[in-house]
């Protein structure tokens, strides 16, 4: 079985380097491997690095590097998918690492009769800091991170989505290429319309691959007002591919916004939620040190947490009130 790796990078020189030599040791034979290397329009050495990988490695069945004006992640995958030419296609993220038998894994499940199947994907941290650790920490947790079925299940099942996905070709010719107006959401999209169209999504507690984490506070804090963000534009256009959980940062800032505004009425709601909310984090934290090794760092959970959960549903709230004109945007260019 022939197999496209897809992976799309923008601005990668620092983790491109690793990934491609996650590539050289996997265990699948080679010439059974095409990697197909999306350039975003990097403005370091990311697609210096693609050509020279495509110029010196002669072993895999074709390595090709493409440009995407688009520059967004879904327009790239879809590139990757029409560029093509094997029975499978297989997406991994150019910010992420693979176990030297992650290819072999997938296809392994796909053999099987599956036709989208994918695993765990833990995530790992890049410097050996305290701080850094702590947002390890923080990150792993599903309170700080996501409760998604495809993080680190020790059970094979049928998920809704799953991360560093393989897909069989005949998938994307019955339910369509990934959005590309949506730039967060594009995954939890793509798998609800694989759903709709009748295929299971198969999670593999075999198949082990990893993300790294923002490196720091404030790239974090980024990341998860944008992932925000786009969950409330999508909740206009596309709200049954999202879940009831990607809406409680939302919850949780509205209950803040109404504790605040009752002040001059009653304290009593700041004050409950600020105690509920208090002794949630605290014994998350207390949990967090049982489990792991101290550091003073850790004692920062309860304010990153809460940093989190405000920052992503600060975003939610953002989008939803600007995704009533974008989406008719998004409904013109359709």
């Amino acid at each position: 079985m022939l197999v496209s790796i897809i992976i799309s990078a923008y601005n990668e020189e620092k983790y491109l380097p690793g990934l491609i030599d996650d590539l050289k040791d996997q265990t699948y034979p080679h010439n059974l491997i095409e990697i197909i290397l999306i350039n975003a329009m990097s403005t370091d050495k990311t697609k210096e690095i693609m050509e020279n990988f495509q110029k010196s490695n002669n072993d895999f069945y074709k390595i090709k590097v493409i440009d995407n004006p688009k520059k967004v992640q879904p327009s790239g995958f879809n590139l990757g998918v029409k560029n093509s030419e094997g029975d499978v296609v297989l997406k991994i993220d150019a910010h992420s690492k693979v176990t030297s038998n992650f290819v072999e894994k997938n296809v392994n499940v796909i053999n099987t009769g599956e036709y989208v199947c994918g695993g765990k994907r833990p995530t790992i941290v890049e410097t050996s800091d305290n701080f850094s650790k702590t947002l390890h920490l923080v990150e792993e947790n599903m309170f700080g991170s996501s409760i998604a079925n495809y993080r680190k299940s020790d059970e094979d099942r049928y998920v809704d989505s799953i991360f560093h996905g393989m897909y069989r070709k005949e998938v994307f010719e019955k339910a369509g290429l990934l959005n590309e107006k949506l730039i967060r959401t594009e995954d939890n999209e793509i798998h609800y319309r694989i759903r709709k169209n009748g295929f299971k999504i198969k999670y593999s507690k075999d198949i082990l691959s990893y993300q790294y984490i923002r490196p720091t506070l404030k790239k974090m804090l980024k990341q998860k007002y944008s992932n925000g963000y786009w969950i409330g534009l999508t909740s206009h256009v596309e709200f049954k591919c999202l879940s009831i959980f990607h809406f409680v940062p939302l919850a949780f800032v509205l209950a803040i916004i109404f504790s605040l505004c009752m002040i001059p009425i009653t304290s009593i709601f700041i004050i409950l939620l600020s105690s509920v909310y208090f002794l949630f984090t605290l014994l998350i934290t207390i949990m967090t040190i049982i489990n792991n090794k101290f550091n003073v760092t850790i004692l920062l959970m309860p304010i990153i947490l809460f940093l989190i959960h405000v920052y992503y549903g600060v975003g939610t709230l953002v989008g939803l009130i600007k995704g009533f004109s974008w989406k008719k945007e998004y409904y013109s260019s359709k």
